[in-house]
Formats: structure tokens, sequence, C-alpha cells
């Protein structure tokens, strides 16, 4: 919890977004709503505007860096992310292509179709983008579409640029990134590792590799550049890695009451999540194991609870599903760790016991 910044840190609390996403080094954000609480959780008495401008100053932006999720990264370490964790998902593309009944030809035309709409600092909805592609004669019917904008952000051509209203927007990486650090290969894996480990540890390169894609080879290559910016602890008799300056750090114990995004690295960085999620639990944060991941009530870093928040113009309703049993006391609690996000979102709450 205290390298998910979730907890004060020996090294500081990062101040900003720009600061916190490069703490992690990619955050989940494949939801754009749970993503901007993601930082706004790490950043208290953050505002979702503030969140919003920060984002529009480019202080981070968001693409498909690994695994074909999106997440956010720091604007200028984009393309080295892309070239180094997202090529295995472009080498697994020409399969997706073929159930689609489209050629790698067709993706990079569909690529420089909007490479060329977009120059000159235009934005372009996911609309706007689709009508574009279809006025250059290729056909966007079905999940076409989408394959064709995630292609062109997995190339370095697009990026995800903030929502305008409800609307997703892109722009040009080159544009919204043009001063990108360009690490050789083996710097960019130990800086990878280094993110990792400091914002997730203690865990294991099983669950590194995991969250970035890469092959074991490049996760045991990618620890060993780390080097001494790691330390490696014994969690239950496996090995595992964290930051150095957590291991004289106080370890008083902890009962704080957080209400966290579905997809958050709290969970979605790991792929062992035992440590914080009873497995009897899994089905009711993942109902059907389709991917989507319900917000957490957390208490003393153990998933005990989900909630729901429907967001109008006037109000915030928040809907609690205990999954443990609950005393008064910590429901109160509960319906306190509520507060965070309702300030964030600027709205009065009204919160709700759904069991």
């Amino acid at each position: 919890m205290t390298s998910l910044l979730l907890r004060t840190h020996p090294r500081g609390r990062p101040q900003d977004v720009a600061g916190v996403v490069r703490w992690f080094g990619a955050m989940q954000a494949q939801d754009a709503a749970s993503g901007m609480w993601s930082l706004g959780a790490r950043l208290p008495g953050c505002t979702v505007a503030d969140v919003q401008a920060a984002l529009e100053r480019r202080e981070a932006l968001r693409t498909w860096p690994m695994r074909g999720t999106v997440h956010l990264v720091p604007s200028r370490d984009a393309r080295w992310m892309l070239a180094v964790t997202g090529v295995r998902a472009l080498m697994g593309a020409q399969r997706r292509r073929e159930v689609l009944g489209l050629t790698e030809a067709e993706a990079d035309r569909a690529a420089d179709v909007l490479g060329t709409a977009l120059a000159g600092g235009v934005r372009l909805t996911r609309a706007e983008c689709l009508a574009t592609l279809a006025a250059a004669g290729i056909d966007c019917a079905g999940q076409r579409g989408y394959h064709l904008l995630w292609y062109a952000s997995q190339r370095g051509v697009t990026c995800i640029a903030p929502h305008v209203g409800t609307e997703q927007t892109f722009a040009l990486l080159d544009e919204w990134a043009p001063d990108p650090h360009r690490p050789e290969r083996d710097e960019a894996l130990g800086i990878l590792a280094t993110r990792y480990f400091r914002s997730h540890g203690p865990t294991t390169r099983q669950d590194f590799a995991g969250w970035t894609g890469l092959t074991a080879t490049d996760a045991r290559r990618a620890v060993a550049v780390a080097g001494d910016a790691l330390a490696a602890v014994q969690v239950d008799g496996v090995e595992a890695l964290l930051d150095p300056a957590l291991l004289d750090a106080p370890r008083e114990p902890a009962d704080d009451v957080l209400a966290l995004p579905g997809f958050d690295e709290y969970l979605l960085g790991y792929k062992d999540r035992t440590l914080m999620l009873d497995p009897a639990h899994q089905q009711a944060i993942v109902p059907g194991g389709n991917g989507v991941f319900r917000p957490t009530v957390v208490r003393a870093g153990r998933v005990v609870g989900t909630w729901k928040r429907t967001v109008t113009r006037t109000r915030v309703r928040v809907a609690l599903h205990p999954l443990v049993g609950l005393d008064p006391a910590t429901r109160e609690r509960v319906v306190a760790a509520v507060d965070p996000y309702a300030r964030f979102l600027g709205l009065p709450t009204l919160v709700e016991w759904a069991d």
C-alpha cells in the first residue's frame, strides 16, 4: 500500500499528475473515469478539473504501451515504451487482422490517413476519426474501427488525448510528446523494472513480466540492469523485490479504509492478487471474468466490498456492497471513505448500502 502511494512513503509523495504517473511508469487507464480517480486518490485535495488540466498540459498521456491495454504514461516515455513493450502486441496483430478481414497494408494506410488528418495540432473524437477513415474508403465496420485506432497508436502515430466532454479524442504523438526520451534498450528495461517494483513492491519477477508483457528473459534482464535500485526480500518463502527505502520504513499496523476505482494498479498491477483479494471474492470483483473490474472498498490493504457510482450533474450516488461482515462503526468508516471521491468530483453524495 505504501509502494502504491496509498500510504505515506519514506521518499515522500509526488505532488502532481506528472509525478504520480512517473512514479508508476504506467497506470491502468482503459476506463477514463477510473484513471482520473486513480490519480485523485493519490493526490489529496486534487479535483477532477485539476487532473483534466494537467492532462491538457501533457503531463501524461494515454496510449497502448503494454498488453494491448490503455495506460497513462509520462508523455516523454510513450515512444520508447511502445517500442520496448508494445512490440509483442504488434506481433500478434496479424492474427487479429485475419479475423477482422484486414490486411497489414490497410492498417498502415489507416494510420497514414489519421496522421495526415491530425497534423497541425488537430484533435479528433473517436467518431470523427472513424468518419475520416470511412471517407478515405477504409471499412470500419464492427471491430475493425477499434483495431485501426489501436494500431495507429501502437505504431506511435497517434495517442489518446484528454476527453472533450464525454468524447474520447486522438492527437499526433509527435505533437503531444515533441521531445521524447530515447533510452537504449537495456536502460529502458532497467527503468521499467525500477518503476514497477518501486510502485508495486514487494512483488515478484513473474508479476513484473505479467504487467509489462515482457518475456521472462527480458524481465530477468530488466531486474539485473536495475541493480541496486531494488532490494530482495522473502514473502511467504518466495523472493520478492521492492524499493530499498521501504526496508527501514516504520512497520506500524494500518487500518485505513479506501474507496478505489475498479481499474487501479492496486489490483491490476499484479497477476497474483491473493495478498489483496480473497479468491472467494474474485467473481464479485470481475463478474464473469470479463476483464471489467468493479471499484473496491479496501480496509487495511484487503478488499472488503465493492461500490458502484452513478454520477449526474448535481450529485454522485454510491451503492456499497459489502463482501465481508462489517460492524456499524466500520460501515460508518466505509461511508466516510467515499467522501474524498465526492470532493474530487465537487458533488454532494448520496450513499446507500446494497446488502
